[in-house]
């Protein structure tokens, strides 16, 4: 089934489920994009505006890497179901099989990855959100808030995600490695995230 063409309904009845897939990494993918959308509405609202005549050619800027950015993290809600389902197997292989230590190591391995580069996406999509939030449409300002609180929340969603797995990796060199790349993206684009949405509500109740 892919995740990406079920209707929303569907798919949030399939995230409640017992399946193992879609889980806490689709969702997150999911919340991004619509962050990231949120943002392209904001520079489609101010695209062509003579009101915002100096800001043009940034916004033609933003759209392509939103649309881009949109398109990743839609496709990763497939990666990352992808990516968990091998681990969902490997926890049912019995204890005692001499061959589960390594599978489940290197199922471990790649189920860290679709977590991690959402969390790269969304940041880069945190970005765009604070320019167009200073840029883009004033009438539309609430909407790059929106989308920055969406992105922020989709990147501690998704650390979790890298978290749990690397809390069960051997390879601890490996895991520490892995941990520390989360932890750099969050320590540098939560705070963003958050500072985006406090100048949009200043913004709004002209404080």
């Amino acid at each position: 089934m892919s995740l990406t063409n079920t209707s929303i309904p569907e798919f949030t009845d399939a995230l409640a489920s017992g399946a193992p897939v879609p889980g806490g990494g689709g969702a997150s993918a999911l919340a991004g994009a619509l962050g990231v959308a949120l943002g392209s509405m904001v520079g489609n609202l101010t695209l062509g505006k003579k009101k915002y005549a100096g800001v043009q050619d940034d916004m033609v800027r933003i759209l392509e890497k939103a649309r881009a950015l949109q398109t990743e993290l839609l496709a990763l809600i497939e990666r990352d179901a992808a990516g968990f389902e091998p681990l969902s197997r490997a926890y049912g292989i019995p204890k005692d099989d001499p061959a589960r230590a390594d599978i489940m190591e290197s199922a471990l391995r790649d189920a860290c990855q679709p977590p991690l580069d959402i969390m790269r996406a969304c940041a880069a999509a945190i970005e765009l959100l604070d320019e167009l939030s200073q840029k883009g449409s004033r009438l539309a300002v609430s909407d790059a808030g929106a989308g920055a609180a969406l992105c922020g929340a989709a990147l501690s969603a998704a650390s979790l995600n890298v978290y749990i797995n690397t809390k069960s990796m051997t390879d601890r060199r490996r895991a520490a490695d892995t941990e520390a790349a989360s932890d750099a993206l969050l320590a540098q684009y939560r705070p963003l995230a958050d500072s985006i949405c406090e100048r949009v509500v200043r913004a709004l109740r002209n404080a």
